[in-house]
């Protein structure tokens, strides 16, 4: 266990933060920690496995490499499963589900693929355990089991995660297509806001629905781990110590820092829904960082700075094609914006239109990172963004702008776009 190959799956765009931050959390740099699509790959220990599940908030899941093999049937794929000793990570008490993704398989069915490396893992278990094997286990199972075909190869993870890391355990209440934790916690690594030793600067999120964005940031200035609240599925593996794990634990509780009493909030939110006010105010209580948000209801377009002197704004506003894969469009778009700001045009321009005026006239020194999937959003504000960052929220291709809020009049025309991503 001194020596496992692990992947880190993360959103697309996500990869160089990720890797930032297992190298934060591992010290790994060089040949053990490699920069791949869709991922971070790392040469470390089991102990590190452990670490990296509580404290990263960039991964959706801590994947353990058991096999890397070349294939062209699904027997192929039997025969590499085999040879894999699944029964040093778990025993056929445990129940198993095996998932497989591909990138140009050759193979005519995913759904065979997994089942033959279904029946590989329990003939195995039945010639070891005296015929005892496994069950299957598709809704809640105790260990789950990843293949990834290429052209040609095969690799075989056990994944030690469980529940996608994304769940953190504290967001019981949400609106409308919520913003994966995840991708927040990316938005504010892209972003810079946590970076350096600096004094943080005041975080403001006008659209903050059920909190996330305000939430991650506040457990990040706490230095409060991420998966501190949940249960991991190593948990159940073999080679788990209970006391090295509670060891772990404790150097993460201890590392946590709470502001003083009385001292002025840091981050802050607001959303012209109450309701989503109040999920949100609950959320902070559950993630341990009531005291360092302070959330307001208000109109995105009428609510003044929270704080004089400037400082970042980080939001992910309903927009198009988001609200629609969210659920009803109207319902999705009022809950968060009003009335008010619901009579606008269909892509919302005209409401982006006026939040820049807004932000123009109230908010000089500040900064603005908005994600959304519109590539032409600048255009739409009449602004002209300083820096743009490929991210993607689920299916959707989006594009993290940053705004600089300078004092003075809108330009004339929309500025143009630039023919490349920075």
């Amino acid at each position: 266990m001194n020596q496992l190959q692990i992947f880190l799956p993360c959103a697309a765009g996500v990869e160089d933060y990720l890797a930032h931050e297992v190298h934060g959390l591992t010290g790994l740099m060089g040949e053990d920690l490699l920069t791949r699509r869709g991922g971070v790959m790392a040469r470390s220990t089991w102990r590190d496995v452990l670490r990296l599940n509580l404290h990263s908030r960039l991964a959706q899941r801590v994947l353990v490499q058991l096999s890397y093999t070349e294939y062209r049937s699904e027997q192929d794929l039997y025969r590499a499963a085999m040879e894999v000793a699944w029964e040093v990570w778990f025993t056929p008490k445990q129940s198993i589900k095996v998932e497989v993704t591909a990138q140009h398989s050759p193979l005519n069915s995913l759904n065979f693929a997994a089942l033959k490396i279904k029946d590989a893992v329990c003939d195995r278990f039945r010639d070891k355990a005296h015929g005892v094997r496994p069950d299957v286990n598709t809704q809640w199972p105790d260990v789950r089991i990843f293949a990834h075909l290429t052209t040609d190869t095969c690799s075989l993870y056990i994944d030690t995660s469980g529940e996608p890391l994304f769940k953190r355990g504290w967001r019981e209440d949400k609106g409308d297509a919520p913003l994966k934790e995840t991708l927040a916690a990316a938005m504010l690594a892209a972003s810079g806001w946590a970076d350096g030793d600096d004094d943080l600067q005041p975080l403001y999120d006008p659209c903050c629905g059920s909190g996330t964005i305000a939430i991650e940031a506040a457990q990040m200035a706490c230095n409060i781990a991420p998966g501190s609240l949940r249960r991991f599925a190593f948990e159940k593996f073999v080679p788990f110590q209970p006391h090295v794990w509670a060891a772990i634990k404790k150097e993460a509780a201890d590392a946590v820092v709470k502001p003083e009493p009385g001292q002025k909030a840091l981050i802050y939110g607001s959303d012209v829904s109450h309701r989503m006010v109040d999920f949100a105010q609950r959320n902070a209580e559950r993630a341990g960082v009531a005291d360092v948000i302070e959330f307001r209801g208000g109109d995105a377009l009428q609510r003044m700075p929270p704080i004089e002197g400037g400082g970042v704004m980080v939001l992910n506003p309903p927009y198009g094609e988001r609200i629609d894969v969210g659920g009803v469009a109207g319902t999705a778009h009022e809950a968060r914006f009003g009335a008010r700001e619901v009579a606008q045009t269909e892509d919302g321009g005209e409401f982006f239109s006026q939040l820049a005026t807004h932000w123009k006239k109230n908010f000089s020194g500040w900064t603005a990172w908005v994600l959304t999937p519109d590539l032409k959003l600048p255009g739409k504000m009449r602004l002209k963004e300083s820096r743009r960052v490929p991210m993607w929220n689920g299916p959707l291709e989006c594009r993290l702008f940053k705004f600089d809020m300078v004092a003075g009049k809108m330009p004339a025309k929309p500025a143009k776009a630039d023919k490349g991503d920075v």
